[in-house]
């Protein structure tokens, strides 16, 4: 088993940390109240996140027709596009290396087990939302992604307590999550624009980074053909490092925002230009920080800024009022809870089963839905989506209520665990 505990921990706690903090500010009307003004602490929190940090600035948020660069801004659009980059990191790996996690038939029920994860939340969203009547699903069916997503870190920590390190389950459920991961950025992209489509700009992107991978790493191995010592190479690795990655990501993520697509996808074309070993040794694996290749220095490098930046991320978008709880709440937590567990047990039975793909060894088909309800902790890409899909107000807040509520899932998995007769394996 792959030793990604302590790095998805780290990851994990700095951002419950922001979010409980963003919590407790949002919801303090409720517990000291300010004469003469009800809402106090709510708009001192809203007032603090949108803070404009330049007024005028040729990135940010359209407000009277100019663009203004605020806190939100900065953390929601262009931090965390290094965090997008890591999570794209690792399913580039899975998918474009030899030894990748989601190559050849090891990887066709977990695949076929995300679809259903996927299209479960999706159907029981629309679904209630439509029996609720056509103004709600009217106010609601923008969000209908927001209960696809799969929370990586949360769902790895609870998989290993439902069913210990060693089971089988557990690399399973860290292969549906990163495929869960690489469809939601697709969905982000393709559903979730942040303005106008304009292609010009997205080609601009793929320039940008098709040149960086030209110049910055076909070119020196070019040069350094027949060499040992590959000297073009080892001075483009030590005397400029990230720096020309740096820039052209810089140039992409701006074309980007410039294309409509939401920026903090705009680090995905670097990913495939660094160089990188051969070889991946797994989803977040420990392994590879032994490894001196450019793309996972990088991430090592980046894997403190992350941390703190999801902190921020917690702390801006999870101060909602509890007052806030609506439809949109229910409808999120009902696509996270019963549509992904049913989802995924359904759609991965037909794979192992029907199909012929199988399981894996020590995995039973009862495993799929504890999987499945491991899998319902929406949380960290939940919130994000529900931040994109709809505008500031209440249903934005409901929807994001539903996407914190989405922790049930871990109860929900241990009583599974407990029901289904779960064996743990490893420690």
């Amino acid at each position: 088993m792959y030793r990604v505990w302590n790095y998805l921990v780290s990851y994990s706690l700095l951002l419950i940390f922001g979010a409980i903090f963003a919590l407790v500010w949002a919801n303090l009307d409720a517990i000291l109240p300010v004469a003469g003004n009800p809402s106090y602490y709510i708009d001192a929190y809203h007032h603090f996140i949108h803070i404009a940090l330049w007024e005028d600035a040729p990135i940010g948020v359209l407000e009277d027709g100019h663009r203004v660069l605020t806190l939100h801004f900065l953390v929601n659009d262009m931090l965390m596009a290094f965090f997008f980059a890591i999570a794209g990191k690792e399913v580039w790996e899975a998918v474009a290396l030899k030894s990748g996690s989601l190559r050849g038939k090891k990887a066709l029920t977990p695949l076929v087990a995300t679809a259903g994860g996927m299209a479960g939340p999706v159907l029981v969203y629309l679904g209630i939302a439509a029996v609720l009547g056509s103004a709600t699903f009217d106010a609601v069916a923008h969000g209908w992604a927001v209960p696809t997503a799969t929370d990586i870190a949360f769902s790895y920590l609870i998989g290993r307590i439902v069913f210990g390190a060693g089971h089988p389950a557990v690399r399973f459920l860290l292969l549906l999550a990163i495929a869960d991961d690489a469809l939601g950025l697709v969905i982000l992209a393709i559903f979730y624009p942040s303005g106008e489509l304009v292609p010009e700009w997205l080609l601009f992107s793929a320039g940008a980074a098709l040149a960086v991978y030209l110049l910055a790493n076909v070119l020196p191995r070019y040069l350094d053909r027949g060499k040992q010592d590959r000297p073009v190479s080892t001075w483009m690795y030590v005397k400029l490092s990230y720096w020309p990655y740096l820039v052209a990501g810089a140039a992409c993520w701006y074309g980007f925002q410039e294309s409509g697509i939401h920026p903090a996808l705009g680090l995905l074309f670097i990913v495939p230009t660094i160089p990188h070993a051969e070889r991946a040794y797994g989803v977040f694996s420990a392994a590879e920080q032994h490894l001196k290749d450019l793309l996972n220095v990088i991430e090592h490098k980046l894997k403190h800024p992350v941390e703190v930046v999801l902190f921020f991320f917690g702390l801006f978008n999870a101060g909602i009022q509890l007052s806030a709880m609506a439809e949109p709440t229910w409808l999120v937590l009902s696509g996270l809870l019963i549509g992904k567990p049913l989802g995924i047990f359904v759609m991965g039975w037909i794979a192992a089963r029907p199909l012929g793909f199988g399981l894996p060894e020590g995995m039973r088909i009862s495993d799929l839905f504890v999987l499945g309800c491991v899998a319902s902790i929406g949380f960290t890409v939940a919130l994000f989506v529900a931040s994109v899909a709809f505008d500031a107000g209440a249903i934005q807040d409901a929807a994001k209520m539903g996407a914190l509520f989405s922790f049930g899932g871990a109860v929900l998995a241990l009583v599974a665990g407990k029901l289904f007769r779960v064996q743990k394996k490893g420690v």
